[in-house]
């Protein structure tokens, strides 16, 4: 038994040791990494597009070589220097997404994608992979970064998109950033867009985790005007000039609202304190949609705003899978691999997802999710996931988003 013991204690003292300190292998900036992913459903491309330095860094300064999930794409950076992991980011895409469509099958894209890491003093490796809906990666790219490199363009240090802190959190080191960012809005709106923001920030605070949690969250509002208000809507022949160029129809999915312009985002976003975005557009006409760590964009106007912008948040921040069945065409989803989203489970391997709940008696396994009807369980037969008439995440969704803020935050 002492044996043991020393093990044990042996054992914490490397693992505390080996622990990466924020300040050993970074500053107190940010490096924006610009990436293009093309190709189509068997061709796949990463190319760099534009190393971005931003002031100040505003994601998590510990657990910073842990992902709390997997996502569809990961970066992993490793000093150079020792060979050390020193930082690991997760996301989903758009192009992988558009993947599972039919026009990828006889068409090529390019997409662009931006990511955010702490700024290393030192060179580092990168590695940026994408994987498929086997769970295999399906593309790698591994480039070097030199802090010192003169064409990193520095953003953000002035001519700042004006911005105001509608909550700061209770500590702001230690905390998750959210920025909600105007778009199809004039500037002679933004009055309006601030009122929306406090209705979005009301709707999310409403629901567990958020509420109990409301403290670990600093929110701003990001004033940025368009040229005309609204969004466009290329099924009726309406092209708006707005500045992110956001349209419906994405994917050929009339709801499906989303913008491609992730450069002109971040552009946008420079010098302000963010990590999460919530875009808010000017439209009274029903749609929106989330990618994973990298954005929530809601319609604004109309009667299910405060339900949908959650719904979003719920996959943008949190990565939770839609329970609702779409059309069991291009699934994204098979009986041989476990989806990365907590809530849904094909059975590959549920203990790794709400297992706990099932032998607590207060979860169960309910068929259909994820688009399709059959082959996927979710925990409940409704949720703020699965349908917008409900009014509470499930107790499967909220715990998974309690487990993610404080991966965050503690």
């Amino acid at each position: 038994m002492k044996r043991i013991i020393l093990s044990m204690a042996l054992l914490l003292t490397m693992v505390s040791a080996s622990a990466q300190r924020f300040e050993d292998y970074f500053e107190d900036r940010t490096l924006r990494l610009d990436y293009t992913f093309a190709g189509d459903v068997t061709l796949h491309q990463i190319y760099v597009d534009e190393l971005v330095s931003m002031p100040h860094w505003y994601g998590r300064r510990q657990r910073l070589a842990e992902l709390p999930l997997k996502g569809n794409g990961q970066i992993t950076v490793r000093s150079k220097a020792d060979g050390e992991v020193i930082y690991r980011h997760s996301f989903s895409t758009l192009f992988q997404e558009w993947l599972a469509t039919e026009e990828a099958k006889h068409t090529q894209k390019s997409f662009e994608n931006v990511f955010l890491v702490p700024f290393p003093k030192d060179t580092v490796i990168i590695k940026v992979e994408l994987f498929d809906y086997h769970d295999e990666v399906i593309n790698s790219l591994t480039h070097t970064v030199v802090p010192q490199d003169i064409l990193i363009r520095k953003a953000g240090e002035r001519l700042v998109t004006p911005y105001k802190t509608l909550q700061q959190a209770a500590d702001t080191s230690r905390c998750i950033h959210v920025a909600y960012v105007a778009e199809g809005y004039r500037q002679e709106e933004m009055d309006t867009f601030l009122e929306d923001c406090r209705i979005a920030m009301e709707a999310l605070f409403a629901h567990e985790p958020f509420k109990e949690k409301q403290d670990c969250f600093n929110m701003i509002a990001v004033m940025s005007p368009s040229e005309e208000s609204g969004t466009s809507w290329p099924a009726k022949g309406i092209w708006k000039n707005t500045v992110l160029g956001s349209h419906f129809d994405t994917f050929y999915s009339d709801r499906y609202l989303t913008t491609l312009h992730l450069k002109k985002l971040h552009d946008i976003l420079a010098g302000t304190p963010y990590e999460h975005i919530i875009i808010l557009v000017n439209t009274d006409h029903y749609g929106g949609g989330g990618i994973y760590n990298s954005y929530n964009l809601t319609y604004a106007h109309g009667d299910r705003f405060r339900p949908v912008v959650v719904h979003e948040f719920g996959h943008s921040f949190g990565g939770l899978g839609d329970e609702y069945p779409y059309g069991n065409d291009d699934p994204m989803y098979f009986p041989d691999t476990e989806p990365w989203e907590p809530n849904l489970t094909t059975k590959c391997n549920f203990s790794s997802k709400w297992e706990n709940l099932v032998k607590e008696g207060k979860a169960g396994l309910v068929e259909g999710g994820g688009y399709l009807e059959k082959g996927v369980w979710r925990g409940f037969e409704n949720c703020r996931m699965r349908t917008n008439e409900e009014p509470e995440f499930c107790l499967v969704c909220k715990q998974a988003l309690g487990r993610l803020i404080d991966f965050y935050t503690k």
